[in-house]
C-alpha cells in the first residue's frame, strides 16, 4: 500500500511539475509571513510586514532594523520572482526549472532513505551504515559488474543524440543524404537486431556471456567506425552491425550478472543490483549528452561516434579482467533445491541451447511467454515513443511559446531526470525494509508501474490531438498536461527496467536466457518498424496511440501473470 501511494505520488509531482514553470512564476511571491499568517499585537514601531521582525522592535533602533531586514527580504523575493518569470519565458528555462524540480525530488527520496536507514540500524543497536551490513559477495558483484554495465551504456549514450546528424552530412552523387535514405539506415538497424537477435544470444549462451559482451564492445565499435566513410555500403554494413551488437547489449551482460548471481547463491541481490544499474544509467545518459555535445562541436556529427568508441575499449577492457565467463545452464535453468541429481546435471552440461529448444522451453511455461509479453510490448511502446515526442512537444511549445525552438536537450535530460526518479521508487518500494520486513514483490510493482504507464501515454495522446485542447483553458494547460504525461511515463520508465531485469532473473531460465530475450525482440522490432512505414497515416498522434494501446496489453499480461501465480502457488499449498 505504501508503495503504490509513493507511484502515486511521484506521479502527481512529476505531472504537477510542469505546471509552475508556466503559470506561477508570473505571480508575486509573498513577501513576508504577514501574507500567510495573521500578526500579532506589534509595539508601536513595528512594521507590520513581518512577524519575523517585532522582536526587532524592543531594541534600541527597532524600527530601523526592522524596516532594513524587510526590504532585504522584499528585495530578495522580488528578484526571485523575477528571475524565475524571466526562466519561464523561454522553453529552455521552463525546462531547466523543471529539471531542477525533478532532481530536487529524486534527491530527497534518496537522503530519506538514507536518513530512516540509519535511524532504524541506530534503534537497533546496529551500525548507521548500510554499505557495513551488506554481504561483501555482493558488493563485489555490484562493483564488477557495475563499472563494466555504465561504461557500455555511456558508449551507447554518446551515438543516440547525433545519429541523425551524422548521417544528414553525408554527401551521395552530389546531394546530401535525403530523409528517406536516413530513414531506411534507422530501419537497417532495427531490422538487424529482429533477424539476428536470436542466432547472436545462441552463441551468447552457449559460448559464453562474456564473450558475447566484448563482441558487443567490437561490433558497436565498428559500427560507430563506419560513420567516418561516405560510402553507403559501408553506413549500411555499419548500421547491420551496430543492430547485432544492440542485441547483444540488452542480453549478454544481464545474463552475465544473473548467472553470476544465481551460481553464487546471490540472486535475493539482483533486484537492489538492477535499481542501481539504471539509476545511474540516467545519470550517465546526461552527462553522455553534454559529452556528445563538446565531441560534436570540436569533431563534426561523427565526433561523438568516435568517442563512443574509447568507452568501448575501457568497458571490453575492464570486462576481461574483471568477469569471469559464465555459459548458460543445462535444462530449464530452474533448479530447485534438492530436486537435481548428479545424472540430471551431466545430462544438462552436455545440452547446447539452441532456438528450437528456447521455443520449447517458452511453450512449456506461460510465465515465460507473459514475460516476455511485457518485454516486447512495453519496449515497443518506448521506441514508438522516442521517435514521437520531439514533434508532439515542439507542436504543444508552439502555441505558448510562437517562435521559440524546442530545447531538445532540455527534454532529453527532464526525462533522463525523470527515469532517476523511478529507478529510485523501484529500489524504495521493493527492497528489504530497515525493520526486516519484505518490500512490495517486482508483480504487484510491476502491475501499477504498467497501469500508470499506459495512462500517461494514454494521456499524451489526448494532449497531442485535438480533443483535449479544445476541452482546456488555456494552451499553457495543454502543454502542462503533456509534459507531466510524458514525465509521468518516462518515470515509468526508469521503473521498468530493473523490474522487467528482476521478472526476467525469476522466470526465464538460464539455460536459454539470451536466445529467450531475443527471440522476444521479434515482435518488438516488428511494431516499431510497421508504425514507422506507417508514420505518415497514423501521424503523431496516431503512433502515440498505438503505444498507449500496446502498454495496456502490457498491463494486461502483468495482471495474466499474476493470477497464473496465484493459481500454481493456491495448487501447491492444497
Amino acid at each position: 500500500m505504501k508503495s503504490s501511494l509513493l507511484i502515486a505520488a511521484a506521479t502527481a509531482v512529476v505531472s504537477f511539475g510542469a505546471v509552475p514553470s508556466l503559470a506561477f512564476a508570473s505571480a508575486p511571491l509573498p513577501t513576508s509571513k504577514a501574507t500567510l499568517l495573521p500578526s500579532p499585537k506589534a509595539s508601536p514601531f513595528a512594521r507590520p510586514s513581518t512577524t519575523s521582525l517585532h522582536l526587532l522592535t524592543g531594541l534600541r533602533g527597532g524600527a530601523s532594523v526592522s524596516s532594513s531586514v524587510a526590504s532585504v527580504v522584499s528585495s530578495a523575493s522580488s528578484r526571485l520572482s523575477s528571475h524565475l518569470s524571466l526562466l519561464s519565458s523561454t522553453p529552455a528555462g521552463t525546462f531547466n526549472l523543471l529539471l531542477v524540480s525533478l532532481a530536487s525530488l529524486t534527491l530527497v527520496l534518496r537522503v530519506s532513505d538514507k536518513l530512516s536507514s540509519s535511524k532504524a540500524s541506530s534503534s537497533s543497536g546496529g551500525s548507521t551504515s548500510s554499505s557495513t551490513n551488506k554481504d561483501p559477495a555482493v558488493i563485489s558483484l555490484q562493483r564488477r559488474f557495475l563499472a563494466v554495465f555504465w561504461l557500455l551504456r555511456c558508449a551507447d549514450w554518446l551515438q543516440g543524440p547525433y545519429f541523425y546528424e551524422v548521417y544528414a552530412s553525408k554527401m551521395f552523387n552530389g546531394a546530401a543524404a535525403s530523409m528517406t535514405l536516413i530513414s531506411r539506415l534507422f530501419l537497417t538497424g532495427f531490422a538487424s537486431t529482429a533477424v539476428f537477435g536470436p542466432f547472436v544470444g545462441r552463441l551468447a549462451d552457449a559460448r559464453g556471456r562474456k564473450l558475447g559482451t566484448l563482441a558487443f564492445c567490437a561490433l558497436y565499435a565498428c559500427g560507430a567506425a563506419s560513420t567516418r566513410s561516405a560510402v553507403l555500403g559501408v553506413l549500411l554494413l555499419g548500421r547491420v552491425l551496430g543492430g547485432i551488437g544492440t542485441s547483444l547489449l540488452f542480453s549478454a551482460p544481464e545474463a552475465w550478472l544473473v548467472g553470476e548471481a544465481q551460481g553464487k547463491g546471490l540472486g535475493s541481490a539482483l533486484g537492489e543490483t538492477f535499481a542501481l544499474a539504471y539509476a545511474g544509467d540516467s545519470i550517465v545518459a546526461i552527462i553522455a549528452g553534454q559529452m556528445a555535445g563538446a565531441a560534436a562541436s570540436r569533431r563534426g556529427p561523427s565526433g561523438p561516434f568516435e568517442l563512443s568508441i574509447g568507452f568501448l575499449a575501457a568497458g571490453a577492457l575492464l570486462a576481461s579482467i574483471l568477469w569471469k565467463e559464465n555459459v548458460a545452464g543445462g535444462g530449464n535453468g530452474k533448479v530447485e533445491e534438492g530436486s537435481t541429481t548428479d545424472d540430471d546435471n551431466a545430462n544438462d552440461a552436455n545440452e547446447k541451447p539452441t532456438i528450437r529448444a528456447a521455443i520449447k522451453v517458452i511453450q512449456s511455461d506461460p510465465k515465460i511467454m507473459l514475460v516476455g509479453s511485457v518485454q516486447s510490448l512495453f519496449e515497443a511502446a518506448m521506441y514508438v515513443f522516442v521517435l514521437n515526442w520531439p514533434p508532439a512537444v515542439t507542436d504543444a511549445l508552439s502555441t505558448v511559446f510562437a517562435g521559440a525552438t524546442t530545447p531538445y536537450g532540455g527534454v532529453f535530460s527532464c526525462f533522463m531526470a525523470c527515469c532517476l526518479l523511478g529507478s529510485t521508487i523501484f529500489g524504495r518500494s521493493t527492497r528489504t525494509k530497515p525493520d526486516g520486513s519484505d518490500g512490495m514483490s517486482a508483480e504487484n510493482f510491476a502491475g501499477r508501474m504498467l497501469g500508470l504507464a499506459a495512462v500517461s501515454m494514454g494521456g499524451a495522446t489526448l494532449a497531442a490531438s485535438q480533443l483535449l485542447p479544445k476541452a482546456m483553458s488555456s494552451p499553457a494547460a495543454t502543454l502542462a498536461t503533456l509534459v507531466g504525461c510524458l514525465f509521468a511515463f518516462e518515470a515509468c520508465v526508469g521503473m521498468y527496467f530493473p523490474t522487467i531485469g528482476t521478472l526476467r532473473s525469476k522466470y526465464v531460465p538460464d539455460s536459454h536466457r539470451s536466445v529467450i530475450m531475443n527471440l522476444f525482440g521479434i515482435p518488438l522490432n516488428v511494431l516499431v518498424v510497421t508504425v514507422f512505414l506507417s508514420i505518415k497515416r497514423l501521424g503523431t498522434n496516431g503512433a502515440l496511440g498505438v503505444s498507449t494501446a500496446a502498454l495496456t496489453l502490457a498491463t494486461a499480461s502483468m495482471w495474466k501473470l499474476k493470477k497464473v501465480i496465484a493459481g500454481e502457488k493456491a495448487a501447491g499449498e492444497s
